[in-house]
């Protein structure tokens, strides 16, 4: 099959978060599996793409409402990613540093579509499937049967997976006038709340909805920032895939970004050096237990109640134990992050950015990730984190849910909380600092969550499945 997949950001060309990691294996893992297609975002000045050599495969020219715009498609020559990965280049719309976080934001997402429909349409590159990703491209199943330029694409299967719900892109309605010209008789698909919104229009126009654990899909019922009713209705047309990891990328054993490579048979020796470097890189004592969290410092990851619950965990439960912290977000929280620092050198450290590298040495390096998020639709880090012996503390939320097993169960292998709440956090951390004066219990989950199979062969097999299902 020839699966098309549109997102904002894909690994490792452009990456924010999960989103791009997902759509990088998926392009990855399709090819492998034999079906053709690729990866279209548009094209960011990121440093990889700044840093790589692209090559224009086709320019045109396309109608954004009353004015017109020339847009240029380019790919690597060279195909080092080992999928095709395209992207779509707008002078001064798309192509600037951040992925995100532009007064114009809904503007530039929908000329992306835009252009990438076009580009479809004048070279006859018709896929079999349309897979597009999150609200910044969720407009596509909409344009495809109710733009009339784009009708020759009417029957073709699209599916719309929904990384973060939270997130709608919802705009004034004014902003309907620069769709390529459409069947105004289906404004309702638009509207929701009387606003302009992709997300539910591509939950209404999408022929199946997809989310990334199941324990999401079912969350979006009642917790979906204003959605509930629309995902009851469509309930029908909705699965949740687990996603999965790159083992290849994700591999102790053969990590270029960590200091000590190992694996199931030797982290314990090897496991404590990179938290040893990694400890006198911050300044933390590398005989108390390492909590670490990674991720954006937003509500929706609990950031900003994560502070106040380190300073009442060492309150609480005394100073030899390490906190150490690497994200960006908003201006607020980091600001409380990086306040902890005084008078807690010694046992607390923050990195406010982001650095991919570093967060391969701190999976590496940690003995447990605390993950305390409201809303977690799969959540990647926790699988990371094992994947490296690292384990999870979790709120029993989405993905974490279908992913970590409590301590208490038979056969569990990490710590569950029940709220994301100050007091759940300090009893949690509690419940860990036991479990790490266990030596010979630690040993023996870290070897087991190490073998954990989150790989992508389940999850790629899943989403063909799904492809099948829509084409035969």
């Amino acid at each position: 099959m020839k699966i098309i997949h549109i997102a904002a950001e894909c690994y490792p060309a452009a990456k924010v978060g999960g989103l791009g990691d997902v759509l990088g294996a998926l392009g990855k893992y399709l090819k492998l599996a034999g079906h053709d297609g690729g990866v279209v975002i548009p094209k960011h000045s990121s440093k990889y793409i700044l840093s790589h050599t692209w090559e224009v495969v086709f320019d045109s020219k396309v109608q954004l409402g009353e004015n017109s715009f020339e847009y240029h498609i380019y790919t690597n020559s060279k195909n080092e990613l080992g999928f095709n990965l395209f992207l779509v280049d707008i002078k001064g719309l798309l192509n600037r540093e951040q992925v995100y976080g532009y007064h114009d934001d809904s503007i530039r997402f929908i000329s992306f579509q835009t252009a990438t429909l076009d580009w479809i349409i004048k070279t006859n590159q018709f896929p079999d499937v349309i897979h597009v990703h999150d609200h910044h491209a969720a407009l596509i199943p909409f344009m495809v049967k109710h733009c009339a330029y784009f009708k020759e694409l009417k029957e073709t299967p699209t599916i719309l997976t929904i990384h973060n719900g939270q997130y709608q892109g919802a705009m004034d309605w004014s902003n309907n006038i620069v769709l390529p010209n459409w069947d105004s008789k289906q404004s309702g698909l638009l509207d929701w709340n009387n606003a302009f919104n992709p997300l539910a229009c591509g939950v209404r126009c999408a022929w199946k909805v997809s989310t990334v654990s199941v324990g999401y899909l079912n969350e979006l019922r009642y917790q979906s920032n204003g959605l509930e009713s629309l995902f009851e209705a469509e309930w029908n047309k909705c699965i949740g895939i687990l996603n999965g990891i790159d083992t290849q990328v994700w591999n102790p054993e053969s990590d270029i970004a960590i200091v000590q490579c190992y694996n199931v048979s030797n982290f314990e020796k090897y496991k404590v050096k990179n938290k040893e470097i990694l400890c006198s890189q911050f300044g933390l004592n590398p005989e108390w237990p390492l909590f670490v969290f990674i991720g954006r410092l937003v509500w929706e990851k609990a950031a900003d109640i994560i502070p106040q619950s380190i300073n009442a965990a060492f309150a609480a439960l005394g100073r030899e134990l390490n906190f150490l912290v690497l994200g960006s977000g908003d201006p607020n929280i980091e600001n409380e992050f990086s306040k902890i620092k005084e008078g807690n050198e010694g046992c607390y450290n923050v990195y406010i950015g982001y650095n991919e590298e570093l967060s391969h040495m701190i999976y590496a390096a940690a003995d447990f990730i605390l993950m305390p998020s409201r809303v977690e639709p799969c959540g990647l880090n926790q699988l990371y984190a094992m994947r490296y012996g690292t384990i999870p503390i979790v709120n029993n939320t989405g993905g974490l849910h279908d992913t970590v097993i409590d301590i208490s169960e038979y056969d569990g292998y990490g710590i569950k909380m029940d709220t994301a709440s100050e007091n759940d956090i300090v009893v949690s951390i509690s419940r860990a600092i036991d479990l790490y004066a266990q030596k010979e219990t630690m040993t023996k989950i870290k070897k087991q969550i190490m073998q954990l199979d989150f790989s992508w062969d389940k999850s790629i097999n899943n989403y063909i499945n799904l492809y099948k299902s829509l084409t035969q």
